[in-house]
């Protein structure tokens, strides 16, 4: 059995406030439309935190500080790589907020971040990054269904 496999590594980043509003990214990609939070690929050889940084700065203006590890995300993709997407949050940030060609930025208060047409999966994927007891959203293939689903 193969040790090695191809991985895709991307990140995403809840920046929020203490007046409870999160930033918040409405995509203007059509494989992947809806609010999001920002975030992106980590290059080669770059580091996983420094590429949230990076990320977040390229699509919102915005440069955080102390970005904390919440969880992950992982499934095979298309090409049959392991595609993982670590989810960071920080609520320390400064600079001027701006949009970018990835979409739209913008607070919301937390509590009505339901209300808007979200991106496929945000929400589970929200429950894993503000769940201490969860650390990773999974997918994988199984008997019964294509794709199962399993928070962990």
């Amino acid at each position: 059995m193969a040790r090695n496999e191809l991985a895709v590594f991307t990140n995403m980043c809840m920046v929020y406030d203490d007046e409870g509003n999160v930033l918040v990214q409405e995509r203007s990609s059509e494989d992947w439309p809806g609010i999001t939070f920002p975030g992106g690929h980590v290059e080669k050889g770059e580091s996983f935190v420094e590429a949230v940084k990076r990320e977040v700065w390229e699509e919102t203006g915005l440069t955080i500080e102390r970005p904390v590890l919440c969880g992950m995300k992982q499934f095979q993709d298309e090409n049959d790589a392991r595609y993982m997407v670590f989810f960071y949050k920080t609520n320390q940030y400064h600079g001027e907020l701006r949009s970018s060609s990835e979409g739209e930025v913008f607070w919301v208060k937390r509590e009505e971040l339901m209300t808007y047409p979200l991106a496929d999966d945000f929400e589970k994927m929200l429950e894993v990054m503000e769940t201490e007891e969860l650390s990773e959203f999974y997918y994988y293939h199984s008997e019964e269904k294509e794709w199962e689903l399993k928070l962990l």
